[in-house]
Parts: C-alpha cells; structure tokens; sequence
C-alpha cells in the first residue's frame, strides 16, 4: 500500500510526530547507556580486599558444610553399625529359639526372670513404706516448729 498523501505533496500524520518518537528512542537509548555505565563502575570498585575477603568466606562456608556433612555420615554409620547389631543378636534368637532343647532353658530363664520381677516389685513396696514413714517422722518433727 502507498502511504497517503495530503494535499501540497506531504505524508498523513507529519513529520513532526516521526521526529518527537526518534528524539525519544534517542533519549532513552542515552539514558540506558548511562545507567548501564554507572553499574559497570559500581561492580568494577570492588577492591582486591573484597574479592579476598568474599574468597575466605566462601571458603569457611564450604569447610562448615564438609564438616556438617562429615558428621551426619558419622551419625549414620553409627545407626547402621547399631542396626546390623541388632540383625545379628535377632537371626541368632531366632536359630536359638528354633530349636526344642534350647526352648526349656529359655522357659526356664523367663520363670527366673519373673521370679526376680515379683521379689523386686517387693523390695519396691517396702523400700516406699519406709520413705512413708521417714517422710511421716520429718513431718512430726517439724511440725512442733
């Protein structure tokens, strides 16, 4: 399509529109160009100290980080040392209580377990009546206070 033209040979809209838009490309490219030059110079005044001394940084958070580490994989090689413990003494009831000579001796160590359990919850009372009555003998002796 051919632009429109007016009466005396000129375009429709003018040129002084066209002319205000490239002032203003023109402004705003000098504007851009400026601001990315300020923040060029304010990145490049880090000083040789600053790199240095974000270097060390980065180097005490890397080391904190290994160490962390370090000690969570301590942690689980200890559970799992645990765990395979408790896997062996389980397989080695298991093949103890699988047989039938070796149940009569485990009956016979649950009786004698429960025998202990009943003498000491025996002991348990008594040694509570005595601290009842210390208790009681504390209480009358402060009480004529």
């Amino acid at each position: 399509m051919l632009p429109l033209m007016r009466e005396g040979g000129r375009m429709a809209g003018g040129g002084s529109e066209r002319k205000t838009i490239l002032v203003g490309l023109a402004l705003a490219l000098i504007l851009g160009v400026a601001v990315y030059l300020r923040l060029w110079t304010i990145d490049y005044t880090l000083s040789s100290d600053d790199t240095e001394r974000l270097r060390r940084q980065f180097d005490l958070a890397n080391r904190e980080a290994m160490d962390e580490s370090a000690e969570w994989r301590r942690m689980f090689d200890s559970e799992a040392e645990k765990a395979s413990k408790c896997n062996a003494e389980l397989a080695l009831m298991k093949e103890s209580s699988s047989g039938n000579g070796n149940a009569f001796t485990l009956n016979q160590k649950l009786e004698s377990l429960h025998k202990e359990n009943a003498a000491l919850l025996s002991e348990i009372e008594t040694l509570k009546q005595e601290l009842e009555a210390s208790r009681l003998k504390c209480r009358s002796r402060e009480a004529p206070r």
